[in-house]
Protein backbone atom coordinates (compact mmCIF):
# COMPACT_ATOMS: atom_id res chain seq x y z
CA UNK A 1 0.00 0.00 0.00
CA UNK A 2 1.80 3.37 -0.85
CA UNK A 3 2.90 5.22 1.63
CA UNK A 4 3.04 9.13 2.67
CA UNK A 5 4.82 11.53 5.14
CA UNK A 6 3.59 15.48 4.88
CA UNK A 7 6.43 17.18 5.95
CA UNK A 8 7.03 20.77 6.67
CA UNK A 9 10.51 22.33 6.69
CA UNK A 10 12.02 25.53 7.47
CA UNK A 11 14.53 25.81 4.17
CA UNK A 12 17.40 28.64 4.75
CA UNK A 13 19.30 28.34 2.08
CA UNK A 14 17.44 27.85 -1.26
CA UNK A 15 20.85 26.94 -3.79
CA UNK A 16 21.82 24.49 -1.14
CA UNK A 17 18.43 22.46 -0.94
CA UNK A 18 18.01 22.76 -4.26
CA UNK A 19 21.01 20.94 -4.93
CA UNK A 20 20.35 18.03 -2.13
CA UNK A 21 17.02 17.78 -3.87
CA UNK A 22 18.74 16.64 -7.08
CA UNK A 23 21.18 15.07 -5.56
CA UNK A 24 19.07 12.57 -3.42
CA UNK A 25 15.95 12.63 -5.88
CA UNK A 26 17.39 9.34 -7.79
CA UNK A 27 17.71 7.71 -5.02
CA UNK A 28 14.14 7.87 -3.68
CA UNK A 29 13.38 6.73 -6.93
CA UNK A 30 15.63 3.55 -6.62
CA UNK A 31 12.97 3.13 -3.63
CA UNK A 32 9.52 3.37 -5.17
CA UNK A 33 9.60 6.80 -4.13
CA UNK A 34 9.22 10.47 -5.37
CA UNK A 35 7.07 13.66 -4.27
CA UNK A 36 3.72 14.18 -4.87
CA UNK A 37 3.36 18.01 -4.06
CA UNK A 38 5.90 20.38 -3.42
CA UNK A 39 4.87 24.40 -2.14
CA UNK A 40 6.45 27.04 -1.11
CA UNK A 41 4.72 28.95 1.59
CA UNK A 42 4.76 32.99 2.29
CA UNK A 43 2.73 32.71 5.56
CA UNK A 44 1.77 30.12 8.10
CA UNK A 45 -1.12 31.04 10.42
CA UNK A 46 -1.48 28.25 12.83
CA UNK A 47 1.50 26.04 13.58
CA UNK A 48 2.41 23.55 16.63
CA UNK A 49 5.84 23.90 15.91
CA UNK A 50 8.00 26.81 17.46
CA UNK A 51 9.94 27.21 13.95
CA UNK A 52 8.87 28.86 10.80
CA UNK A 53 7.60 26.85 7.87
CA UNK A 54 8.25 27.69 4.72
CA UNK A 55 7.97 24.36 2.62
CA UNK A 56 5.38 21.64 2.53
CA UNK A 57 5.51 18.70 0.31
CA UNK A 58 3.82 14.83 0.28
CA UNK A 59 7.32 12.62 -0.04
CA UNK A 60 6.16 8.62 -1.19
CA UNK A 61 6.90 5.63 -1.16
CA UNK A 62 5.57 2.34 -2.20
CA UNK A 63 5.18 1.47 1.80
CA UNK A 64 6.65 2.42 4.98
CA UNK A 65 10.24 -0.03 5.10
CA UNK A 66 11.10 1.07 1.89
CA UNK A 67 10.63 5.06 2.81
CA UNK A 68 12.74 4.03 5.74
CA UNK A 69 15.20 1.92 3.93
CA UNK A 70 15.55 5.40 1.99
CA UNK A 71 16.47 7.24 4.74
CA UNK A 72 19.45 4.81 5.80
CA UNK A 73 20.59 4.21 2.89
CA UNK A 74 24.46 5.42 2.71
CA UNK A 75 24.45 7.35 -0.07
CA UNK A 76 21.99 8.99 1.05
CA UNK A 77 22.60 10.06 4.24
CA UNK A 78 26.15 11.61 2.97
CA UNK A 79 23.76 13.80 0.18
CA UNK A 80 21.65 15.04 3.80
CA UNK A 81 24.85 16.03 5.71
CA UNK A 82 26.16 17.64 2.76
CA UNK A 83 22.87 19.69 1.81
CA UNK A 84 20.08 19.07 3.78
CA UNK A 85 21.44 19.70 6.97
CA UNK A 86 22.96 22.92 6.81
CA UNK A 87 20.15 24.18 4.43
CA UNK A 88 17.05 23.00 6.41
CA UNK A 89 17.38 23.36 10.15
CA UNK A 90 13.83 22.86 11.25
CA UNK A 91 11.82 19.99 9.85
CA UNK A 92 8.34 18.69 11.20
CA UNK A 93 6.22 15.49 10.05
CA UNK A 94 2.84 17.15 10.12
CA UNK A 95 1.31 13.49 8.45
CA UNK A 96 2.28 10.00 7.93
CA UNK A 97 -0.75 7.95 6.40
CA UNK A 98 -1.42 5.10 3.81
CA UNK A 99 -3.07 5.97 0.61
Amino acid sequence: MPYEKLMGIQVVDEELYQKYREAMTPILTRYGGGFRFDFKIKETLRSETDHEINRVFIIYSKDSESLNAFYHDPEYKAIRQKYFEPAVPKSTVISEYNR
